[in-house]
């Protein structure tokens, strides 16, 4: 049993990761024994892999067909916002709050601010091309970000309500980033988040962290209507690589 759920979590991170990156298109049938070939593993670890999947809302079980990447639409983008908006800003003030009770709360993220300038300063100065290549260090430091808040929020329901919607959340981060200038609106968010948890100003935090998610839905609604991304359409799935 420990054997089967060792490689039922392998599966699960590696179909996670591709879902994520959109390597594995939205729409893209999933079909189990194609899976198991291709990772190397027999049916049951990726049944659970799948389900697990489901749970975390990146996967839809369609009546009378395999299991698919669930399709990606202008409608539940809004709808997923509209949720985050209630909750994100609420825990950025509160994890400020805390922070000017307790100092201790403000480390983590007065290194990841650190790490943003640094960041900053070498991006600017990369071509278009390069800049491209470096996203994935902002995205940890994004991920940085948001992991700090859902440890240092103080109400355990709003922060695994949080943590619930990151599978959703990634998978879309890499759609809101479309360009270099996007990236940098980006970046300045981060910073005024980072700021004002840093200082403990709970009110700039939560109105930070409310703009944040207002510019990203906008780009992500650009971006959306300018790729098919939104049909259930069959997809070949490749994984290998």
């Amino acid at each position: 049993m420990a054997r089967a759920t060792g490689k039922s979590e392998a599966v699960y991170e590696r179909l996670k990761g591709d879902i994520e990156s959109l390597r594995l298109r939205p729409g893209a049938k999933l079909s189990e024994v194609q899976l198991g070939e291709e990772l190397g593993a027999s049916r049951t670890p990726v049944r659970e892999a799948i389900r697990r999947l489901a749970r975390d809302g990146l996967v839809d079980f369609v009546p009378g067909e395999v299991a698919r990447v669930a399709p990606i639409s202008l409608g539940g983008v809004r709808a997923l916002f509209e949720f985050r908006m209630l909750l994100e800003p609420r825990a950025a003030a509160s994890v400020a709050t805390a922070g000017a009770a307790d100092e201790r709360v403000l480390v983590p993220f007065r290194e990841l601010l650190e790490r943003l300038e640094e960041f900053d300063a070498s991006f600017r100065a990369l071509d278009a091309a390069a800049q491209v290549r470096s996203y994935q260090k902002f995205y940890d430091i994004s991920e940085g970000f948001d992991q700090a808040v859902i440890a240092a929020c103080r109400n355990p329901y709003l922060a695994r309500t949080i943590r619930d919607l990151r599978g959703q959340t990634v998978r879309l981060r890499h759609l809101s980033h479309s360009g270099p200038r996007r990236m940098l609106t980006s970046l300045e968010e981060h910073r005024a988040m980072l700021k004002a948890i840093a200082l403990g100003d709970a009110q700039a935090a939560e109105a930070a962290c409310r703009h944040h998610l207002a510019q990203t839905l906008q780009a992500l609604i650009d971006s959306l209507t300018s790729q098919d991304l939104t049909l259930g359409a069959d997809v070949q799935v490749d994984v290998a690589g």
